[in-house]
């Protein structure tokens, strides 16, 4: 582990290092001859595929995607790329990482004393602005706040189930209920049964991730996407061209400032718009444990916790950290987007729109270069 740090080298902002390698020009012409075949107007596919939810109408900004593009980083150096690395593109569920390093960062600052304490105690009242505001004399007496987590069970979810998707949350957020993300075939006994306890069951659903989003901004007091430039982009050269946006209707006011809490994906628009170079960036943070160049980012514990799977689903850790048989890991997104990392062999790889069932071939090829 000590020589594959002393090799390993940091870009620095607003340069990669390049010596591109031959030998991966057939994995580069894999991938852009297999390039997803979903709409490039994003809003389009999106009415294609999760519009057709029930309550499924987009409420966050869509773009239109690039081409199938990607990079290859061999011990920190760019050893192959393809498509058009620079261009700043919709990465979908990739976001989930980093709503879970802006928790980490909270962790690690003490903020969230201990991810197995209730959420709720840490929560105060939200204020959410109210885009189609009524006249006061028609909601008189009606809850004018919004409390996550109001329930028996609510007060049972703990940050850790959150992390792990295994809360069982139940409720609307931003007008998506729970239910219609991914909806069970009988829709009324879905949404009549009784809750999981919190931690046994996983169930992949984004309005339970935009509520770990909406509590870690609850307890930062400041919009995510300032959380994570200061404390986690700028230490590790980012560009400044991402963007992580929230949905028309996700407005709240803290502390007298009228803020937008940001999502952990696209499912409804939105999420994180980023280019490849800035995610092969976040790979390379990971890659090494959280460290920069020296610079500690991330504890190396959160980054040991993140990629350690839980009882409920032994192949996903936090949020989106997939972890593969060989102990690589993914943060996968749907398009296919996907930061790749491979500690053994010093890979990282960032691949956009692929197709989803090629992209195990695609790492397969990746790693069988030397």
């Amino acid at each position: 582990m000590l020589l594959f740090l002393l090799l390993l080298q940091f870009p620095p902002a607003g340069a990669w290092p390049e010596r591109l390698n031959p030998a991966y020009d057939s994995v580069a012409a894999f991938a852009i001859a297999n390039e997803s075949t979903t709409d490039r107007n994003l809003e389009i596919a999106h009415y294609q595929s999760f519009g057709r939810e029930p309550f499924g109408d987009g409420v966050g900004l869509f773009k239109e995607r690039g081409p199938a593009t990607g990079l290859i980083i061999k011990n920190g150096v760019i050893v192959a790329k393809w498509g058009d690395p620079d261009r700043v593109d919709m990465t979908f569920s990739v976001t989930k990482s980093f709503v879970s390093a802006t928790v980490g960062l909270a962790v690690d600052r003490g903020l969230i004393p201990d991810i197995h304490q209730p959420a709720h105690l840490l929560m105060g009242p939200i204020a959410v602005v109210d885009p189609h505001p009524r006249p006061r004399a028609d909601i008189v007496g009606s809850p004018m706040l919004l409390d996550l987590f109001p329930t028996p069970h609510h007060k049972t979810i703990t940050w850790d189930h959150l992390l792990r998707q295994t809360s069982d949350w139940s409720g609307t957020l931003w007008e998506k209920p729970d239910w219609a993300d991914r909806p069970a075939r009988d829709i009324r006994t879905d949404m009549q049964r009784e809750r999981h306890p919190s931690g046994t069951v996983f169930e992949y659903n984004d309005v339970r991730v935009n509520v770990l989003a909406l509590a870690a901004l609850n307890v930062w007091r400041q919009p995510l996407p300032e959380v994570l430039k200061t404390h986690l982009m700028d230490k590790i050269g980012a560009s400044p061209t991402w963007r992580w946006l929230g949905y028309d209707n996700s407005w709240v006011v803290m502390d007298g400032r009228i803020m937008q809490a940001v999502g952990g994906g696209g499912h409804w628009g939105g999420g994180m718009f980023i280019n490849a170079y800035d995610m092969a960036r976040f790979g390379v943070l990971m890659q090494n444990k959280g460290m920069w160049n020296g610079q500690r980012v991330l504890s190396e514990r959160w980054i040991e916790l993140s990629e350690t799977p839980g009882p409920a689903n032994k192949e996903l850790g936090f949020m989106n950290w997939y972890i593969r048989p060989d102990g690589s890991i993914t943060h996968l997104g749907n398009g296919t987007n996907v930061v790749y990392v491979n500690r053994k062999s010093g890979v990282v790889m960032v691949a956009r729109w692929i197709a989803n069932d090629k992209l195990d071939e695609l790492i397969t090829r990746a790693e069988a270069v030397r």
